[in-house]
């Protein structure tokens, strides 16, 4: 199994017109710019999905003003951020400024946003795949086995190793960058 890319390698290959690249990059950020869409500015579904067609059309046509590999995830989200506010501006009947368009709580959400990349990123398939079934999918022991074709201790025993390496994943990025001052 190889090791997945940085974002910056990422970027670096698309920029050398890498087309799988490109397909690996929209789908790594796809659930973060729709989702800064829906939950940071409370778009429409088909607003959001405008927004989020624009945001990787930009993408590909302006790579090349960014000026570090590393920061496209942060590019991205002002980037999305920005087409958003432009949305919602066509859609006012006056012109409010950003702070008047930007909903109170975005930079909480955001920040939110940011954390589940962080760890949907700190996990190897099989864990991302039972912790989602858990977590996100709230489906119990038997019914992930049932489908896994395994028995439900086994899935318990699982996902607490699954936990233990995510915990060890993440508390190893945060020493690694500094105190968070949290």
């Amino acid at each position: 199994m190889s090791t997945p890319l940085t974002d910056a390698e990422l970027v670096a290959r698309c920029r050398d017109g890498d087309e799988s690249a490109w397909r690996e990059l929209v789908e790594r950020f796809s659930r973060y710019v729709y989702a800064i869409a829906v939950q940071g500015f409370r778009l429409p579904e088909h607003d959001a999905e405008d927004i989020f067609q624009e945001v990787f059309a930009r993408t590909y046509q302006r790579l090349g003003e960014l000026r570090d590999n590393a920061a496209i995830k942060p590019w991205l989200a002002q980037l999305t951020r920005n087409l958003c506010l432009d949305r919602l501006r066509e859609t006012a009947r006056t012109q409010p400024t950003d702070e008047e368009l930007t909903p109170s709580g975005f930079d909480d959400t955001l920040s939110q946003l940011d954390d589940a990349m962080t760890v949907r990123e700190a996990l190897n398939e099989p864990c991302a795949d039972l912790l989602d079934r858990f977590f996100s999918r709230d489906e119990s022991y038997k019914t992930i086995g049932e489908e896994l074709e395994l028995p439900a201790g086994t899935i318990a025993s699982r996902l607490s190793r699954c936990l233990a390496k995510l915990r060890q994943q993440l508390e190893g990025r945060i020493s690694s960058s500094g105190p968070s001052g949290v």
